[in-house]
């Protein structure tokens, strides 16, 4: 479609390293922008995102779609918006699903049907050892930011969501590879971090080794209040009021399989996640039709990427960080402000927020 149609789309699915650069120049394109979580690699990645879908007015959604998950709006709207758990002042988000490939594949030449130099892009260009399939690049940090930048996003965005939250006061995370030292991946195999607001302490951990604590809920978020407990998932949630007699409540995933008979078919689908697609494309186009924001606008898709990067960065240098957006620097850190840009490999160029 042409550029100047209100509809021309872009939609960005590729691995994480190329996220920033895509949408920037599509956006200057004229293109509204649908990409995939976590928007970037690094945090001026996303300020610079966030900046260029401002200064070229266009729609960008990101693929954060437990927004758009009709068991979780439920969720919202008749447990947290009405009142049911009162004050929270404790959330627990976890992922203990077995994520991390240890594999080592042994190096070989590169296929002549793949330009892997322009597949790794501005990323570090690593030895190749095979086709960088879905389960094999995510398990490095050359392309992304391991289990909290690609499973945390989607809870801590949830989380924020449900309990209307902006930036925390101060990020704080330990980790590292305690357990899967086989293989090459060089993502963290356990990690714990805690988004620290105001008498509110968000705490993730994962794991990619042994068994989750509850088995229906391995990937999931808690919200402890006062007056009873929400854990959800992308499956179902469960809602345990803090009173004997009060009712619990519990909902299922909602499923589409009659009224989509496609699903059954189309390869490679999460049937649990494909009426929430369906509902957040459809917002991401209304958006579009509204001149609007839609529901996962491309700032809070940046807060909840770059607070998980943030815990790394914690993680790595072995201190809390406290993030100002107003300045784009973490506070009196200078080894850590060195953190919130990657080096890109030449000729691509880091995109600068001040200059998109």
């Amino acid at each position: 479609m042409l550029a100047d149609n209100k509809f021309d789309i872009v939609l960005i699915g590729t691995p994480d390293h190329w996220h920033a650069n895509m949408m920037i120049d599509a956006v200057k394109a004229g293109s509204n922008v649908y990409v995939q979580k976590p928007i970037s690699v690094d945090v001026m990645e996303g300020e610079a995102m966030v900046a260029a879908a401002r200064k070229y007015n266009k729609v960008v959604q990101v693929g954060t779609q437990r927004k758009s998950t009709p068991h979780l709006i439920e969720a919202k709207k008749n447990i947290v918006d009405a009142g049911l758990l009162g004050k929270v002042s404790h959330v627990e988000m976890c992922c203990y699903l077995h994520m991390r490939n240890n594999g080592n594949p042994p190096l070989e030449p590169v296929p002549d049907f793949l330009d892997y130099e322009m597949w790794t892009g501005p990323a570090p260009l690593r030895p190749y050892d095979g086709l960088p399939h879905l389960r094999w690049w995510r398990t490095f940090m050359e392309y992304g930011n391991g289990i909290t930048g690609d499973m945390c996003v989607h809870m801590f965005d949830t989380v924020r969501w449900m309990l209307k939250l902006g930036w925390p006061k101060a990020i704080e995370s330990t980790g590292g590879i305690y357990v899967q030292k086989e293989g090459k991946s060089n993502i963290s195999d356990t990690q714990s971090a805690i988004f620290k607001y105001d008498e509110l302490n968000c705490v993730w951990q994962h794991r990619t080794w042994g068994t989750p604590p509850n088995p229906d809920y391995p990937w999931s978020f808690t919200l402890f209040g006062e007056k009873g407990t929400l854990i959800a998932s992308t499956m179902r949630y469960d809602f345990i009021p803090v009173k004997e007699g009060e009712k619990k409540i519990h909902m299922d995933v909602v499923y589409e399989k009659e009224k989509y008979p496609e699903d059954l078919t189309e390869e490679r689908i999460e049937l649990n996640a494909a009426p929430a697609t369906r509902l957040h494309m459809l917002n991401f186009l209304g958006a579009i039709e509204n001149k609007s924001r839609p529901v996962a606008d491309i700032e809070e898709g940046h807060i909840s990427t770059a607070c998980c990067i943030l815990a790394n960065v914690s993680m790595k240098t072995g201190r809390p960080v406290v993030y100002n957006p107003s300045t784009r620097q973490i506070v009196g850190d200078a080894e850590a402000n060195g953190l919130l840009q990657r080096p890109y490999r030449q000729p691509w160029v880091h995109p600068d927020p001040t200059k998109v």
